[in-house]
């Protein structure tokens, strides 16, 4: 195990923001990973574990203890009748192995296809897109126990899947260190077409592929600049900034009475629906390409918060701040940001 001083962090991250990190390992096994968390605790020094660095906002003076970023590779497979059980590595890359479970003809993960970072992310935020989320497929994470230094492995139910959420972001915040990911995905299965952006791009093929819809998922991410493209300004982001708020059906017809019309919504469970955030921030008066200093918009995409160019985490906080006082003042609904914050 190499423990490295004062490595700059804005590299290791797709907002290419922030300072270095005091202390920084790599840790590419499961023993690796203890033996890093056991250095950390031993100097009483805080622990930060990093991933793909995709959903991520470091503070400008960086992070004064330990990064750990997860380096596990390798995935296993087992047959499981109509399904294929894939054991992935926490340290693998996310859209390489939807590349390979489509290869294999196996779905479940196929709309999630081109989203930026490592496997061992996607349990903690239940990463979804065009219908799909990986709750639906995870049967199982094995986790480092920060508090115990004990493995431990968990099933879905244990996981506490919501929208966005899971035990890994809301009430054991910061007690786990994911190492494997295990997903059941269906042998033969058909691709979900569910999402209209993905119906109309494949509406003249009856009959897509998995490879087909993954690859109009992945087109359909470029045009609105989130997928990652080596020198378009639009893809120096955390992918989408904010959730879509939830709110109750209540609170919709108040809305709907203030505004003079009913917003755009979609359920959200037993007497909730989510409303677009995106439509928020516009009808807030905030448009795609709107700038504040280095920070912005996308000029893509509402969701995406920029880094225009030697932007600080205080620009792009700022911008964050603006968006969110005006959306509560217009519409009374209070905006959460998604990316995870480090050193603040």
């Amino acid at each position: 195990m190499e423990i490295r001083e004062n490595l700059s962090l804005a590299p290791l991250t797709t907002l290419g923001i922030g300072g270095p990190a005091r202390w920084f390992v790599e840790a590419k096994s499961e023993s690796e990973g203890v033996e890093a968390v056991k250095w950390a605790h031993e100097r009483a020094v805080p622990l930060f574990v990093l991933g793909g660095g995709s959903n991520l906002l470091v503070s400008d003076a960086g992070f004064p203890g330990l990064v750990l970023r997860v380096a596990m590779r390798g995935v296993e497979t087992d047959e499981d009748g109509s399904g294929r059980v894939y054991r992935v590595a926490a340290g693998e890359d996310w859209d390489g192995f939807v590349g390979q479970a489509v290869e294999d003809g196996c779905a479940g993960v196929e709309c999630l296809a081109g989203i930026p970072g490592t496997v061992g992310g996607t349990p903690v935020q239940n990463v979804g897109a065009y219908g799909q989320e990986v709750a639906e497929t995870i049967v199982r994470v094995r986790a480092l126990d920060l508090e115990t230094l004990l493995l431990r492995e968990m099933d879905a139910a244990e996981c506490g899947f919501g929208y966005r959420r899971s035990i890994f972001n809301s009430t054991e915040r910061g007690r786990f260190l994911v190492t494997r990911v295990d997903y059941r995905l269906t042998l033969g299965g058909k691709p979900r077409l569910r999402y209209p952006d993905v119906q109309k791009a494949l509406a003249e093929d009856a009959d897509p592929s998995l490879a087909a819809v993954a690859a109009a998922v992945r087109v359909i991410r470029r045009a609105k600049g989130m997928l990652l493209v080596e020198g378009d300004a639009d893809c120096r982001s955390a992918g989408s900034f904010f959730r879509n708020p939830v709110i109750s059906a209540v609170a919709l017809r108040a809305l709907s009475l203030r505004l003079g019309s009913e917003p755009p919504h979609y359920l959200a469970g037993r007497d909730c629906v989510k409303l677009p955030a995106a439509w928020l921030i516009e009808r807030a008066g905030f448009a795609k390409g709107f700038a504040l200093g280095r920070a912005g918009i996308s000029s893509r995409h509402t969701l995406a918060l920029v880094n225009r160019g030697g932007a600080s985490a205080g620009d792009l906080l700022g911008l964050r701040d603006r968006i969110v006082a005006e959306v509560s003042a217009q519409f009374g609904i209070s905006l959460e940001m998604e990316p995870v914050l480090m050193g603040f």
